[in-house]
């Protein structure tokens, strides 16, 4: 089994935990615009719990989140912010931990139906831009449809640094055996367009933790049938079940009181038995929860 990669966990919840300015709609990017020293904060609490990859800040840097306007004045140079905090966070590690740049789904969180190509482009290359200098990693997720993960490979182009693709799945109607992106296309068809898009690994998040075993289990079949060799990473969320026609960060969802650091890790112990050997938290989920991880699967 490979050696298992520990992730960061929530930030936004995080940053709303530890008392940074936020507030709809800018979500996790107010801290950013108005107090970034609570993101450095966040950043230091996942690292002391163990997190060998940090994701930036960047995940709110969108329109429907900040505004177009502001978007259009400040978007790059808050991603390049984002960038610097999560950096400088991971270099005073020693060079143990790694820097991973989120690229958020920048039409719509949970919503297949409001992604536009032609107009996520020019948002998804601006964070590019931003990020670029400060990644170890790209890390395109809360995906709900594959032309997603097609846009972010077409844009990075030949870049180098690996290409992690993580997409959320359908809660509430899920069948049993058969998970799906929110969108409704089937994980394997997922997975086959990471490898076709010669993605780093495949991970699933912001999700509930009991589909995410499942889709573990179609992503190791599907890469063993395809003859492929790629990392499968997790890393769920802690709300209830989310309905079709929600928006992620849409609210402060409720958080399921069942899912303390030990409730997740009984969780994680099955996602890495069944083959995944990255693992985190989205949503919800802490600093303490990370500790939990990475003490209780290593």
């Amino acid at each position: 089994m490979p050696d298992l990669i520990v992730l960061d966990g929530g930030l936004g919840r995080e940053l709303a935990r530890i008392g940074a300015p936020f507030r709809q709609p800018e979500w996790s990017a107010l801290a950013l615009i108005e107090a970034p020293d609570y993101v450095s904060r966040a950043h230091g609490a996942y690292v002391g719990a163990g997190a060998d990859v940090i994701t930036t800040n960047s995940y709110a840097i969108a329109p429907f989140h900040i505004g177009a306007e502001r978007f259009t004045a400040r978007g790059e140079a808050l991603a390049d912010l984002a960038g610097r905090l999560a950096r400088t966070a991971a270099d005073a590690a020693g060079g143990r931990v790694k820097v991973a740049a989120s690229l958020p789904p920048v039409c719509g969180s949970y919503r297949a139906d409001l992604f536009d190509r032609r107009a996520a482009r020019p948002i998804l290359e601006a964070l590019v831009r931003g990020l670029a200098p400060h990644a170890d990693q790209w890390q395109a997720e809360t995906l709900s449809l594959i032309e997603e993960a097609e846009l972010a490979r077409e844009i990075l182009g030949e870049d180098p640094r690996p290409l992690w693709l993580s997409f959320t799945l359908r809660d509430e109607d899920a069948a049993p055996g058969r998970p799906c992106l929110r969108s409704g296309q089937p994980v394997a068809d997922a997975v086959a367009a990471a490898i076709r898009l010669k993605a780093g690994a495949v991970l699933f998040n912001c999700s509930q933790p009991e589909i995410m075993g499942e889709a573990v289990s179609v992503a190791r079949e599907t890469l063993r049938t395809a003859g492929a060799d790629m990392p499968i990473g997790v890393y769920a969320n802690a709300f209830p079940p989310q309905p079709s026609d929600a928006q992620a960060n849409d609210g402060l969802s409720a958080i399921r009181a069942d899912l303390t650091p030990e409730g997740y890790l009984a969780f994680a112990r099955d996602w890495r038995a069944r083959g995944a050997s990255i693992i985190g938290g989205c949503c919800g989920i802490g600093p303490e929860h990370i500790a939990a991880l990475r003490d209780g699967l290593r």
